[in-house]
């Protein structure tokens, strides 16, 4: 009896070992949301929240935004996403750098800033390139950083160009790399991987909010993920009414044109959709409905 009593006390440690070196990713971290694609761990990340104005939106008056928006008002969110695959640590964005929030948090996912191999932009706005440096050093010192050749132009090179961002990308140096991204169409067997290293990431083009603003699309395993950047800015109107756009894009008419691509892309072909300024969970599914869409949050 007592020989048996330590072989099943043997067998229960052991599964209990095993269950926990191999056991999923919880969602048991504040502003830290886990969802898996194929071989993927992908985590949005929140750095803040705060209460949100619907005098972002263009061309959108109170009687028609009561529809939609609550009495008590609505959360915006600023969101990056990370990404672990069996071979690299990607950032998709990195928010502002307030409160070194997304440092912490990337740290408790259970991954240093110094472990973070690539980090690819969405677009040249503060919000999503801030959080690469801390006064003058870089927060990811090993990272390679990846951004559009239409953006890079733009903001860079062109009148338009953006110092901070100048100031920024020049501590990266050569590591900063640009690329071309893919025009979206109904399927993407003519597509070509972004990175070599990460054969399963593809770069689309979403222009309108910026000039290279960009759409990264994941796929592993059969299952697939858009992370899309600030392709909307107030998920409660924008779904249902892509046609309206906000007063941060450069250009709301083809922001407007792009968003209704991307989320008839998205909902044609079953593909959930994350996003930066989505609130937590930051990730859900698309549906048509009549000439808008629908949102549902996706949950674990």
């Amino acid at each position: 009896m007592t020989n048996l009593f330590y072989i099943l006390l043997i067998i229960g440690l052991f599964y209990l070992i095993c269950g926990n070196l191999y056991s999923t990713p919880q969602n048991d971290i504040d502003g830290v949301f886990y969802y898996q694609v194929g071989e993927f761990e992908v985590y949005t990340i929140v750095e803040r929240e705060r209460e949100g104005s619907t005098s972002i939106l263009l061309n959108a008056d109170e009687d028609f935004l009561s529809q939609f928006i609550p009495e008590t008002g609505f959360t915006h969110s600023t969101n990056a996403f990370l990404i672990k695959t069996p071979e690299k640590n990607i950032l998709v964005d990195a928010g502002t750098g307030a409160g070194w929030t997304i440092l912490e948090k990337i740290r408790q996912i259970g991954v240093e800033p110094e472990e973070i191999d690539i980090v690819l932009l969405t677009h040249l706005h503060f919000d999503h390139f801030g959080g690469l440096q801390d006064e003058g050093a870089r927060n990811f010192p090993n990272a390679i950083v990846y951004l559009s050749n239409q953006e890079h132009n733009h903001f860079i090179v062109s009148e338009a160009r953006n110092q901070a961002a100048i100031d920024v990308l020049a501590l990266y140096g050569e590591n900063v790399h640009t690329f071309g991204g893919y025009v979206l169409r109904d399927t993407l067997e003519e597509f070509q991987p972004l990175l070599n290293e990460v054969p399963e990431i593809f770069a689309i083009q979403n222009p309108g909010h910026t000039p290279g603003h960009t759409v990264f699309l994941l796929e592993s395993e059969g299952e697939r993920l858009l992370i899309a950047g600030d392709f909307l800015h107030l998920a409660l109107v924008q779904f249902a009414h892509p046609e309206i756009s906000a007063t941060f894009d450069v250009d709301p008419t083809e922001a407007a044109s792009s968003r209704r691509q991307l989320l008839d892309f998205a909902a044609k072909n079953s593909i959930p959709i994350g996003a930066m300024h989505i609130v937590y969970p930051g990730i859900g599914n698309v549906e048509i409905d009549g000439d808008g869409f629908r949102f549902f949050e996706i949950s674990n």
